[in-house]
């Protein structure tokens, strides 16, 4: 602390002024400090208040990734599976082709064996009818014959 010069009427005002303008200059400052501080103290609480919005956010992002991840999984075994049903329905689809293929094929070949025994029973037939018109015309012509020798 200072000590200031006496005089008649007390302490030497020189002195004193100084050492006021001292404190003032002091207490300037030192205002001067606070609100420089409070500026400070402010614009942290502004990038302290920002930084919490941009952490809600980067939350609410972390979700909404977990969310779209999640459905990503969903859709790669949803996609898997209908891979799979596909594939199995294309070998039902394609036993079941093969199936058929070979009801039609046995169904053909016995219309074919069924085509060719009648065939066979027709050639039959026609042979037999031919030997019967060819009786006929033989026993005609012998009928002729003894006709011939009858007349003369």
């Amino acid at each position: 602390m200072d000590k200031f010069s006496r005089t008649l009427r007390g302490y030497d005002p020189d002195e004193v002024n100084k050492f006021l303008d001292k404190v003032i200059g002091q207490v300037e400052n030192m205002v001067e400090e606070l609100k420089q501080k409070d500026i400070k103290i402010a614009e942290l609480k502004k990038l302290e208040k920002e930084n919490s919005n941009l952490r809600e956010k980067l939350l609410q992002y972390e979700r909404m990734e977990q969310t779209l991840n999640k459905a990503i999984l969903m859709a790669q075994k949803t996609s898997e599976q209908i891979k799979i049903n596909a594939h199995n329905e294309s070998e039902t689809v394609l036993e079941d082709a093969k199936r058929n293929a070979n009801r039609i094929i046995n169904e053909a070949l016995i219309r074919a064996e069924k085509t060719e025994h009648e065939a066979n029973l027709l050639k039959r037939n026609v042979n037999i009818f031919k030997k019967r018109v060819r009786d006929i015309v033989e026993a005609q012509l012998e009928i002729v014959d003894e006709i011939d020798e009858i007349e003369l």
